[in-house]
């Protein structure tokens, strides 16, 4: 019985570049999904509370958020939709009426009528007058909107170190 012996000019290597392809996808895949769940959120310095619950949204639930920056403008969505300049609601009365729409109705206790279940989110600037945040509150108070469940965000205070 003859046995045949390895040739090691004949080893075949193994071509890692289909490989370095696929982590490059996986690595611009996470990129992209991390940038989409920050998608709605603007940069703002929201007040600070003494005690609140950390923010952990539903998947499920369709939660519009507004964001209202420090002059009173309001951005949804990255997108600016109404300024104090223009004085007009109009956008966002639209975008809360489809928000409406989209989202899932119940009828609460007391109340014959079919309304939005999940809340709606308010980000607000620390320093942003408070008749922009009760505006919001007024057009959810609208017809066809009917938005009853408000959620104002707030920063945690910084953490104190160990008293000396």
């Amino acid at each position: 019985m003859q046995m045949s012996k390895h040739d090691p000019e004949t080893d075949m290597e193994m071509n890692m570049t289909p490989m370095i392809d696929v982590v490059f996808l996986l690595i611009i895949f996470f990129m992209i999904i991390t940038d989409l769940t920050q998608q709605e959120l603007e940069q703002l310095v929201l007040p600070v509370a003494v005690e609140a619950v950390e923010d952990k949204p539903d998947k499920d639930e369709r939660r519009p958020i507004v964001n209202i920056k420090q002059d009173g403008t309001i951005i949804v969505r990255r997108e600016v939709i109404y300024t104090p300049e223009e004085d007009d609601y109009t956008r966002l009365k639209e975008y809360l009426v489809d928000m409406a729409q989209l989202m899932d109705k119940d009828t609460p206790e007391g109340l014959s009528v079919m309304v939005p279940d999940d809340p709606i989110l308010i980000r607000a600037d620390e320093n942003t007058p408070f008749k922009m945040i009760q505006k919001i509150m007024e057009l959810c108070g609208q017809k066809g909107i009917q938005i009853w469940k408000v959620e104002l965000a707030a920063s945690r205070p910084p953490d104190e170190g160990p008293g000396i």
